[in-house]
């Protein structure tokens, strides 16, 4: 069943959202200031791909401050934006039947762009 709906999603906008994440990413990482938050978006970018399989988890060990404080920076730079287009989109979807498990998914990428620092991406 999660390859169907993995393949589903590619089909029907899954790619293009791993396209932007990942074409963010190199943006991102041209700067040496933006390694960071590059590398959190191509996270983003392989649960984007295939969503259905993957699972959010926190990091066994204690990340820091310096994890607080990029995610601070990031909720304020980007993070919010991303996370609400992601919490609109999975609202919409949610609406219908058929697009329940597909908004299950958007609503797990809301959580990894609230917070990208100190999680990784499982499965």
């Amino acid at each position: 069943m999660s390859t169907i709906g993995n393949l589903l999603w590619l089909i029907f906008g899954g790619f293009f959202i791993f396209l932007e994440y990942l074409i963010a990413g190199c943006i991102l990482c041209l700067t040496i200031v933006g390694i960071p938050f590059g590398l959190q978006i191509f996270k983003l970018a392989a649960i984007a791909l295939w969503p259905f399989d993957k699972k959010i988890e926190y990091m066994d060990y204690a990340p820091g401050c310096l994890s607080t404080l990029m995610n601070l920076i990031w909720l304020i730079v980007g993070g919010i934006w991303i996370a609400l287009s992601h919490l609109l989109i999975g609202l919409l979807l949610g609406i219908t039947i058929i697009g329940i498990p597909w908004a299950r998914q958007h609503f797990k990428l809301v959580s990894l762009a609230l917070t990208p620092f100190g999680r990784r991406v499982t499965g």
